[in-house]
């Protein structure tokens, strides 16, 4: 649709040229305003096409004079540009009725194809706007790959669609999976969270659907399970991708049916509850390796969102920093600042451990650093005390020298223990905490999948751990 009418109301007389220039090119006809009252007369005149606002005005709040305008022009699609570019703003465009959320500095082709969306579907219902919403921040982050999430948060917190949420460890996924249900209409609900890796493959189901007395050995009485425990509300499964086969038979059948019954139960119990996933593995190689069933992929894969790793949206990491010593120093902790070189540091640092990495880096800077104001020597330090225990390339090497260490005590304390025939086992005790601490690390503390690196049962690991008093919260592990 050429030759349609924009109004775009700013009160940056170079954002209102820029943007006026480019509809222009793009054959529109486009007039301006500088704030709300000036938006009011020209509606009072003509009702455009499309209106492009900004957020903060001088007189008032464009979101709130959007969800007015929505009122009163239901078929007027609105696009909001913002300075203010965070989740909440984003959800508070959503609620308002806009068609699109632009966060500053935005890209022109964007905004001109946000503007061929809004004419195309000009007649279109307009969205419900819903109550307000609490302005604390359940994510931080301005980069552009930060602005993407929040959009497709904003489209789909009203709505009841199951979200995959992929990313690396440490990026946040949990928080996103709480932004869906704080933010939406579930969330006077139960936020309910299992995390697949953590659970026997015994007992999944049993944790998920719940189980009756008698139903296995142990059950001595009716346990609800995690889907009737989140009733009206959200169930969080994350590390979905370490689900056993059968149990995704299971979950299956529940998406497909909204039914299940608990293990050892005959009665049919409907559910209502919002899935939101959650995986660090790629499912969709899972799936072609046959360790993910597809038809389940599919139904969890409704609205797909990718989180970046912190290494990719570098330009957060001091707003992060900052969100993190000021939380720290809230709960008690000394107040401590960061210098522009302690700043650079933290941005040339890749963080595989993402977020959770940096979260930690900040707590322990403000614990343990004499200044109020944090260096990047202090900093360079402290990533090196918090770096992993045993990284997993260099595992081999740790054993070797713990080896050739133990060795070389036992020919100068007790050189017969080298031939009394128990050489192997005493070598083998020494090795197996570094070698289980490794595993450990490797996988991020999770027992399950380190007992399996390691070729043995849950069970034994747990055996070994209390044997050789080794707390696994206590080992480092990446983003932990």
């Amino acid at each position: 649709m050429t030759d349609a009418s924009i109004l775009v109301v700013d009160d940056d007389a170079g954002i209102r040229t820029v943007v006026s220039q480019a509809l222009r090119r793009e054959g529109h006809r486009v007039s301006t305003a500088a704030t709300l009252a000036q938006l009011r007369a020209e509606l009072a005149v003509a009702v455009p096409d499309v209106l492009v606002t900004d957020v903060v005005l001088p007189d008032g709040d464009g979101l709130e004079s959007a969800a007015a305008l929505q009122a009163e022009h239901p078929d007027l699609p609105i696009i909001v540009l913002s300075a203010q570019n965070t989740l909440t703003t984003a959800v508070r465009a959503n609620e308002a009725g806009a068609f699109e959320y632009l966060p500053k500095p935005f890209d022109l082709d964007a905004l001109a194809l946000a503007v061929r969306g809004a004419l195309a579907r000009r007649s279109s219902a307009p969205v419900e706007t819903g109550e307000a919403i609490d302005a604390t921040l359940p994510l931080i982050g301005r980069s552009p790959a930060m602005q993407d999430v929040y959009r497709i948060i904003a489209r789909v917190v009203s709505s009841d669609l199951t979200v995959l949420i992929s990313g690396e460890s440490g990026t946040g996924k949990e928080l996103v999976a709480r932004a869906l249900h704080d933010l939406g209409p579930r969330r006077a609900a139960p936020f309910i969270a299992l995390n697949m890796a953590a659970i026997p493959r015994e007992l999944i189901e049993a944790e998920l659907f719940g189980h009756e007395r008698g139903a296995f050995t142990g059950a001595a009485q009716r346990v609800a399970g995690k889907f009737e425990q989140a009733a009206g509300g959200t169930l969080f499964l994350d590390e979905i991708g370490d689900m056993p086969m059968e149990a995704q038979t299971r979950l299956l059948r529940v998406l497909q049916s909204g039914e299940f019954t608990t293990v050892g139960g005959a009665r049919t119990i409907r559910s209502d509850v919002r899935i939101v996933a959650a995986t660090n593995r790629d499912l969709a190689a899972l799936v072609q390796a046959g360790g993910f069933r597809e038809d389940l992929f599919y139904r969890l894969n409704v609205v797909p969102v990718a989180l970046p790793a912190l290494r990719e949206r570098r330009q957060d990491v001091a707003l992060l920093a900052r969100h993190f010593l000021n939380r720290a120093a809230e709960e008690g902790l000394p107040r401590r600042s960061l210098g522009p070189e302690a700043i650079a540091s933290l941005e040339a640092h890749d963080w595989p451990g993402n977020v959770r990495e940096l979260e930690n880096l900040m707590r322990r800077c403000a614990v343990l650093g004499r200044d109020d104001r944090i260096g990047a020597e202090e900093l360079r330090a402290a990533i090196g005390e918090g770096g992993r225990a045993i990284a997993v390339a260099e595992a081999p090497d740790a054993i070797d020298a713990a080896v050739r260490a133990f060795l070389r005590r036992l020919a100068n304390d007790t050189p017969q223990a080298l031939d009394d025939g128990t050489l192997y086992d005493r070598v083998i005790a020494e090795v197996e905490r570094p070698l289980i601490e490794a595993m450990l690390e490797r996988h991020g503390n999770n027992q399950l999948r380190a007992a399996r690196a390691l070729g043995i049962n849950r069970n034994t690991l747990r055996k070994r751990l209390d044997l050789l008093a080794i707390e696994p919260g206590a080992v480092r592990a990446p983003g932990r």
